[in-house]
């Protein structure tokens, strides 16, 4: 086996064609075919069903395709990592992240870095629950990722601040300032759909307080929730970064205030690049 021979099927079996994947890696069909077919007999058994005007993985095909990309992915990061010994100013920056930071706290940051480095490519891993984040990050999927402080993380981890988040309501709205989401227990609530880290951890500030929200709206799209919010289909509690500059929405603190540490965290030491970039995140302003 070969990586290369890992790339050609990983891209035939994004691009959904043979013809597509040839021309993508400037190679002809013949020899994408060959190299595929070469392939197969190393694993012994076939990975992909050729059909008439698709392809499509087989069985054996889906179990070996995450640890190929495993692998491709590996020997990207030890190419870059090679340039960075050797002193090129080039290279990738690999990030993780949650989609909550993605909306709001992290692109100034990221235009930052760009300005800082402009030969440094980013590549963002974007993941709907802490969990998630953790365990990827557990198996070495970034350089760094940015989010919610992990419980008992043994690797490196540097607190960055915290995250605030405010109430959002429909314009009208009688609140100002700041209110007890208590007052709101009785109400249909707009709650990001389940299996999002948003939607747990709404659920438990509201058991604090001695209540259960219930959903009147579920989205599966973290910055649709405030503007659902904001056309009056129910309260939302959402990071104050992800609400856009211009909204119509009425903002209020919840009283308590509800707030989340952040962290930069990674399973080993950061390099050189990567603990730049944690500088750059410290210097940030993440308090509210």
């Amino acid at each position: 086996m070969t990586l290369r021979q890992f790339e050609y099927l990983v891209t035939v079996v994004d691009e959904g064609s043979f013809t597509r994947a040839a021309d993508l890696l400037h190679v002809t069909q013949p020899a994408l075919s060959h190299q595929i077919r070469a392939l197969e007999r190393s694993v012994g058994t076939p990975l992909l069903d050729r059909l008439p005007r698709a392809v499509r993985l087989t069985p054996a095909g889906r179990a070996w395709l995450p640890f190929a990309r495993s692998a491709l992915a590996d020997a990207e990061r030890a190419k870059v990592a090679a340039r960075r010994v050797s002193g090129l100013e080039c290279g990738e920056l690999s990030v993780a992240t949650v989609y909550s930071l993605t909306l709001g706290a992290l692109p100034p940051v990221l235009r930052e870095w760009r300005t800082l480095h402009p030969d440094v490519r980013i590549r963002l891993f974007e993941h709907r629950h802490t969990d998630e984040l953790r365990e990827a990050m557990a198996r070495g999927q970034a350089d760094v990722a940015v989010g919610p402080k992990p419980p008992e993380w043994s690797g490196f981890c540097r607190l960055l601040g915290v995250e605030e988040f405010v109430l959002v309501l429909p314009p009208g709205s009688p609140h100002d300032g700041s209110v007890d989401l208590r007052a709101f227990a009785d109400e249909g609530w707009v709650l990001p759909a389940p299996g999002n880290g948003l939607a747990e951890f709404v659920a438990e500030v509201c058991r604090g307080l001695g209540f259960q929200p219930w959903a009147a709206v579920r989205t599966e799209q973290t910055a649709s929730v405030p503007v659902l919010a904001a056309a009056g289909l129910g309260p939302a509690l959402v990071p104050r970064n992800v609400l856009p500059e211009t909204f119509d929405g009425v903002v209020v603190r919840p009283e308590p205030p509800v707030r989340r540490e952040l962290a930069a965290f990674s399973h080993k030491d950061p390099d050189p690049l990567t603990s730049a970039f944690v500088g750059l995140l410290e210097r940030a302003g993440w308090d509210a």
